[in-house]
């Protein structure tokens, strides 16, 4: 990305401020959806070749640090207020800082960019998706479609954590259906599978 920040950066800083194993592969996951829309985003705009990369890449960046801070300030007086502070103090790009604090609805931020409604689109999503994939016997995302996402949206008793609103609101902010939008980001974490951890256990693929 431009101005030396990049996604490598961004995931260094989600593991410096994060130990968890599963708050880590939830920013990874949110960044693989988030970024899948900054691609189809960027071609609206007619961008292509490195101009594109360097555009999808703030909105993977965005994935990656939005909730950095989560695991030490969980709190609404502190998240995400401390890691916008400290993304602040790195010289990062507002249009990151503004989507990480309109993800939270309690910030006051409005969501305006195409960044901001797409990782709050995301997020939840993101979650609900890889949740999907851990109870599969082969623990794996690619074992996940989106009529089985739908029926489990509708099981309050399954990720009951996952506020479905934020979905159903975060599609209809993309202008998108909810099915177009699960599918968009179940492709996306299909294809960067392995990377988030979700290709399915040993047991599985050698049973």
């Amino acid at each position: 990305m431009a101005d030396g920040f990049s996604r490598d950066r961004a995931l260094a800083l989600l593991r410096e401020w994060t130990e968890g194993e599963s708050l880590r592969k939830h920013g990874m996951a949110v960044s693989v959806c988030v970024e899948a829309y900054g691609l189809r985003e960027a071609e609206r705009l007619g961008l292509s070749g490195d101009d594109a990369a360097r555009f999808a890449e703030m909105y993977a960046c965005a994935g990656l640090v939005h909730d950095m801070d989560y695991e030490k300030h969980p709190t609404v007086e502190e998240h995400p207020f401390v890691g916008v502070a400290r993304l602040r103090e790195l010289g990062w790009p507002e249009a990151v800082i503004h989507a990480v604090l309109a993800h939270a609805d309690y910030s006051g931020v409005a969501r305006e960019s195409h960044l901001d409604k797409a990782l709050f689109a995301c997020d939840e999503l993101a979650g609900f998706l890889t949740a999907c994939a851990l109870v599969k016997p082969s623990r794996s995302i690619k074992d996940v479609e989106v009529a089985g996402v739908k029926k489990k949206m509708k099981d309050k008793a399954f990720a009951r954590a996952v506020k479905r609103e934020d979905i159903t609101d975060g599609a209809a902010l993309l202008g998108v259906s909810v099915d177009e939008h699960v599918g968009n980001c179940l492709r996306a974490m299909q294809e960067r599978a392995v990377w988030l951890g979700l290709a399915g256990s040993a047991a599985a693929i050698d049973g």
